[in-house]
């Protein structure tokens, strides 16, 4: 293990520590005005420095022998800082005796080289006190190490703050906290990155306010990618959380993500990448990404690279994920294959599929399953299926289930429906629905459809909502109908409005010179939404609510458009509108379609319309199709026309 004491160490004589610490010159400018004397440590005046230095030092000064001492052990001269660092020592000089701890220590000689941090902590030099805990804790002596490290800390010392914290922690004590944050605030970049981490989570735990996390699934260290862009299945970058600005504990991570990054730190960067994009403030989220991605983070340029899709530069994001991937990044590798595979380019994008697989992302085999199911090959679609399955991923046991299915496997297709399920597949539960229905239990497809649709699946919430129909229960059944219109399903919406629908009270007669009502109901609102969505049905009842209304032209267009999409009802109503226009020839053409389609009053009409003509025969053809058809009603009425032209012919 690196030993990470020996640099902090130099504090107090001027040796450059990591940027998370207070500059070492502040600290030799510190010591130097103490005794009365400032000292300019520039590049271009260090020589004279050191000359300077080396002759106090050469007349016995203490004070020069420990800063000369120093100066070269930060140049790596260590047999030329000794000498000095042994003398100052001799002269009790704390600083001298902490950095000849460290000399001793880069020589090996650590037991040593703990005597000497022993002396100077003792003396109260906290970097000493920090690397003797440091120290003792490499040999694990835990309640030794967690004395020095809290000696150090208690001093203001940042990595002796920091070390404790994590000692702290690695114990799951709570005070770990505290001390992260004294680091933190003294500008340890790491302790800044920690503590905004602990804050984050804290901001995720159950019953704990917003659940909103700030982090991408790009950035985690584990995500689902069931979702995918493409048919092939682009790797999922993560859904965000809820938009606008952070509050508490939230806020407070993302100030101290920010300071780490600010400071270099490429996981800060990220992180707070993460949490700008989830709001939406997407010009500076990508700033820090792309700190982050040319730091060396993978994740970042992964991440950075869906930003640039989602902007439109795809072949920007192209070159970062393929940056992330050669660098072992799953995910990445995942979107460039999604990329390849919808240009088409199969054996590229398996290629890259493949990489994922390589790197520990079962998304890659999932990926691969996929793209051999859209090419037909159905045996190495369910090998790579049933490998990712096996790894966990829910999506894939849910795909080799309906795979199973396809091929007549029902019962080997239920468990891998049911493991899918289980681990939170909302289509897997929907397909488990659908399997339990085809087997007349009812019961157990209910369960599993509610289960879907209260995880937000459309047609979940539709059959939720038709069940609630038959059972009489209409409050459940227009909630469940609400969610899935909502959600696009025009079967739905269509039966909302029939729910609605039947509500509304009768018109009664409208009041002499009372003003014709233009607003329109919120049934014949989802009538419409159902109808422009193609739903035939829909059509037919939106123009008979403006036929109502008088609108002839709105009238004919929707029964047009379901006469057209092969609605009887629809041919039929559009061929009396037409008729009562004047367009009888074209009235029977419509008339025409919807007998032959099994309509029996556009039968009974197309008789009639050839009695009025004379065409006796032909009408009386009609009238036995009306009669097939029925109802009933119709069927009594083309009896009587048949037998009346029959009478007429036989005359």
């Amino acid at each position: 293990m690196e030993f990470m004491g020996d640099r902090a160490t130099l504090l107090e004589t001027g040796r450059f520590v990591q940027r998370h610490v207070k500059s070492a010159a502040d600290d030799i400018i510190e010591a130097v005005v103490a005794g009365g004397e400032a000292v300019d440590t520039t590049a271009e005046n260090e020589t004279e420095t050191e000359a300077r230095h080396r002759r106090a030092a050469e007349s016995g000064d203490a004070a020069s022998m420990s800063v000369l001492g120093a100066l070269l052990l930060r140049r790596g001269d260590l047999d030329g800082a000794e000498p000095y660092l042994r003398g100052a020592t001799a002269e009790g000089d704390r600083a001298a005796a902490n950095n000849l701890g460290v000399l001793l220590h880069q020589r090996g000689y650590a037991e040593e080289a703990a005597g000497w941090w022993r002396v100077a902590a003792v003396a109260g030099s906290a970097p000493a006190a920090h690397a003797l805990g440091r120290h003792h804790r490499e040999r694990g002596d835990e309640p030794a190490a967690e004395y020095w490290l809290r000696q150090a800390a208690e001093q203001g010392h940042a990595l002796g703050a920091y070390a404790l914290a994590d000692l702290l922690e690695h114990r799951s004590d709570v005070g770990a906290e505290r001390w992260l944050r004294a680091a933190a605030e003294r500008g340890h970049r790491e302790a800044a990155y920690r503590l905004a981490l602990a804050l984050e989570r804290r901001t995720q735990e159950p019953n704990r306010g917003p659940s909103a996390s700030g982090l991408s699934a790009r950035d985690a260290l584990a995500h689902d990618t069931a979702r995918a862009d493409s048919a092939q299945g682009d790797a999922a970058k993560g859904e965000p959380g809820a938009a606008g600005a952070p509050s508490g504990e939230l806020a407070e991570a993302e100030q101290w993500f920010r300071q780490a990054a600010a400071r270099g730190h490429r996981r800060a960067a990220l992180h707070l990448g993460a949490i700008l994009e989830q709001r939406g403030e997407l010009k500076e989220a990508g700033r820090w990404y792309l700190s982050s991605a040319k730091e060396g983070e993978a994740k970042a340029a992964c991440a950075l690279g869906f930003l640039l899709r989602d902007a439109g530069d795809e072949e920007s994001a192209a070159v970062w994920w393929l940056r992330a991937a050669q660098d072992g990044d799953g995910n990445a590798a995942n979107a460039l294959g999604a990329l390849h595979a919808a240009r088409g380019e199969q054996q590229t994008a398996e290629r890259w599929y493949r990489a994922a697989m390589d790197a520990g992302d079962v998304n890659g085999a999932y990926n691969l399953g996929l793209l051999c199911a859209a090419q037909d090959r159905v045996q190495p679609a369910e090998q790579w299926y049933r490998r990712a399955a096996y790894a966990g991923h829910r999506e894939a046991a849910n795909a080799l289930a309906v795979l199973l299915l396809q091929a007549g496997d029902t019962d080997g297709a239920e468990p891998w429906f049911s493991k899918a399920a289980e681990a939170g597949s909302v289509d897997a539960a929907f397909n488990l629905g659908i399997l339990y229905a085809g087997r007349d239990d009812d019961r157990t497809a209910l369960s599993w459809y509610e289960r879907a649709a209260a995880a937000g699946h459309t047609e979940a919430a539709l059959q939720v909502g038709i069940a609630s129909l038959r059972d009489g229960d209409e409050q459940t059944a227009e909630r469940h109908l609400r969610c899935a219109a909502g959600g696009g399903s025009a079967e739905a919406a269509f039966r909302l409005a029939t729910v609605l629908d039947a509500r509304r009270p009768e018109p009664g007669p409208p009041a002499l010179g009372a003003p014709r009502e233009e607003e329109k109901s919120e049934c014949e609102e989802w009538y419409e939404r159902a109808a422009q969505q193609g739903h035939r049905r829909a059509q037919v009842r939106v123009g008979m609510l403006a036929a109502a209304r008088g609108d002839v032209a709105d009238a004919a267009h929707w029964y047009r458009e379901a006469a057209e999409a092969g609605s009887r009802n629809g041919a039929f109503n559009l061929g009396l509108l037409l008729a009562r226009e004047g367009s009888e020839r074209e009235a029977a053409l419509w008339w025409t379609r919807a007998a032959r389609a099994g309509h029996g009053r556009a039968a009974l009409r197309l008789a009639l319309l050839a009695a009025r003509r004379g065409e006796l025969s032909e009408g009386r053809r009609w009238c036995a199709k009306a009669v097939e058809l029925g109802p009933a009603e119709v069927a009594e009425r083309a009896a009587r026309l048949s037998e009346a032209l029959h009478q007429e012919l036989t005359a």
